[in-house]
């Protein structure tokens, strides 16, 4: 039987908790009560790591975060530093952005656990798929628009024979496209899209910094949209999302503190 989210952590057991693209008002109350209760907090450099430091708690922080193309924790010596912790007989807590399944190796890291006879749990978190194109006034589905959305990782190039996504059928699938980790390849991404026949006028848009005070978002047809992510220099984190529903515009969140979404050209 699941355990309640809102169960007290328990020593030697590991809770894999989703914290949220990134605002700390986004990350669900039970990941919040989780992180007061934990020994110790195995954190990630994404999410909301800025309420860590003002837990009353105090728990130890151990940082296992991956930086683009620079230093990173192996995902092999996470899963270990888990279960040491845990046999120790802490309570852990595994803090993720977004949701701990969605890209986030939560499911390895459960696996890891179960293998080595450690409890583990998880506490779903909000995944910046959906909520960082909303914060933007983008809905990834609209009744009468679109009838469902793909969310796809973009982190090797279509002809990376590590890809196992077949674009072609994607361009042809009729729902919002949800691209994330893809602006190093964004480039090849939207040519092989443009080949197999999505239009060059799809409307696409990119937000960088999701639900962070330094979130923007830049709006172009699927033809420039590579072009505009390089003359504004835009560096991950950020999330492309492709389809009619970008053409919507819904600003009016923004418009109260000033703020106004970027037109690159559309």
């Amino acid at each position: 039987m699941t355990r309640s989210a809102r169960q007290p952590l328990r020593p030697g057991e590991v809770v894999l908790v989703g914290g949220g693209p990134g605002d700390p008002d986004l990350i669900t109350v039970a990941g919040l009560h989780a992180l007061e209760e934990a020994d110790v907090i195995v954190h990630d450099r994404l999410g909301p790591v800025s309420v860590l430091h003002d837990l009353e708690s105090k728990p130890e922080l151990v940082n296992v975060g991956k930086v683009p193309r620079g230093p990173f924790t192996p995902q092999e010596r996470i899963n270990e530093i888990l279960i040491e912790q845990a046999r120790a007989g802490r309570r852990v807590v595994r803090l993720k952005g977004g949701d701990a399944f969605v890209f986030g190796r939560g499911g390895e890291e459960w696996l890891a656990c179960a293998a080595a006879g450690v409890p583990v749990r998880v506490i779903p978190g909000v995944t910046s798929a959906v909520s960082v194109p909303a914060l933007a006034g983008v809905p990834v589905t609209h009744r009468s628009m679109v009838q469902g959305f793909t969310v796809v990782s973009g982190h090797v190039p279509p002809d990376d024979p590590r890809s196992s996504v077949d674009w072609a059928a994607l361009a042809r699938a009729n729902t919002t496209l949800v691209l994330l980790m893809a602006i190093k390849y964004l480039p090849q991404i939207t040519e092989r899209l443009l080949e197999s026949g999505l239009p060059a006028q799809t409307p696409t848009a990119v937000i960088s910094d999701g639900s962070l005070p330094g979130q923007e978002a830049f709006f172009a047809p699927l033809g420039r949209v590579a072009a505009t992510v390089a003359a504004q220099d835009v560096v991950p984190p950020a999330i492309v999302v492709i389809g009619e529903v970008t053409a919507l515009h819904l600003h009016s969140a923004q418009a109260s503190d000033g703020a106004a979404p970027q037109d690159g050209g559309q």
